[in-house]
């Protein structure tokens, strides 16, 4: 049977999402607790894999078990094997014609960032930071650019394996709650990097180094070598995965709430 599952985890802790030799991946936890109530190894797919410090509010992952179990024990049984800083939301027993990532319609992520005078210790390892002020409405403006469908090879990371740069941002957006500012993207697939690639760009719009329209020229040269630097992993989050409503799936969107 094929089971699914909404996990969420705080990336700082890991080598991201993706198993690796060293053990030191989320996916290597999560086997591995699976395998306590599944009694045999098994092999996750997830809808997408982020990288180190980068964190999950709601990751769709799946798994092959010949163990009959309830949903609770997906859940419970699983999360007593885990570390606190990873956790099965909800599990539900799916078609085998559900795939996490290959059925997946579209993701969601967003780039929280701390805007103070003083990088943030509470959420030191949970949002970017930058210290001068920033000017929103022009990153609003810049922001604009991406949507719809792009070349994004100025925002894509040099070993990057995707077969295409071309991406339909859905969403594009910018909001400020204090001194945070969130950034909303939403799209059916990513570039490696690509999110934190275009929030280093837009926080060079928004502390004056570049006027908006600079987004839309990185966009017509098509060159990473031109746009501003990678920002940090830490304010990253994958915040849900679409799917067709054929398959049933608890809710798949998490969105970040500030206190």
């Amino acid at each position: 049977m094929r089971i699914a599952l909404g996990v969420e985890y705080a990336g700082a802790p890991y080598c991201g999402w993706q198993s690796q030799a060293g053990g030191c991946g989320v996916q290597d936890f999560l086997e591995n607790a699976i395998k306590h109530i599944a009694e045999r190894s098994v092999r996750t797919h997830a809808a997408g894999r982020t990288d180190t410090g980068v964190h999950a509010m709601m990751q769709i992952v799946h798994f092959e078990s010949e163990a009959a179990r309830p949903d609770s024990a997906w859940v419970r049984g699983v999360n007593a094997f885990l570390p606190d800083s990873i956790r099965v939301l909800w599990a539900k027993n799916v078609d085998e014609a559900f795939h996490a990532r290959f059925s997946a319609t579209q993701r969601s992520y967003q780039y929280l960032l701390v805007n103070s005078a003083t990088a943030p210790a509470i959420k030191a390892q949970q949002a970017g930071w930058y210290h001068l002020p920033l000017n929103v409405s022009a990153m609003q403006e810049g922001v604009s650019y991406l949507q719809g469908e792009h070349d994004f090879s100025a925002f894509r990371a040099s070993e990057c394996q995707a077969k295409s740069p071309i991406k339909n941002l859905q969403v594009a957006s910018i909001k400020a709650h204090g001194e945070f500012v969130i950034f909303n993207f939403s799209a059916s697939a990513f570039l490696q990097h690509q999110v934190r690639n275009m929030v280093g760009a837009l926080v060079y719009v928004g502390n004056g180094k570049h006027p908006p329209e600079i987004i839309k020229n990185l966009l017509e040269q098509k060159d990473r070598a031109l746009s501003p630097p990678t920002f940090s992993p830490s304010g990253l989050y994958l915040t849900g995965v679409a799917y067709d409503a054929k398959f049933g799936l608890p809710n798949t969107q998490r969105a970040l709430t500030l206190i």
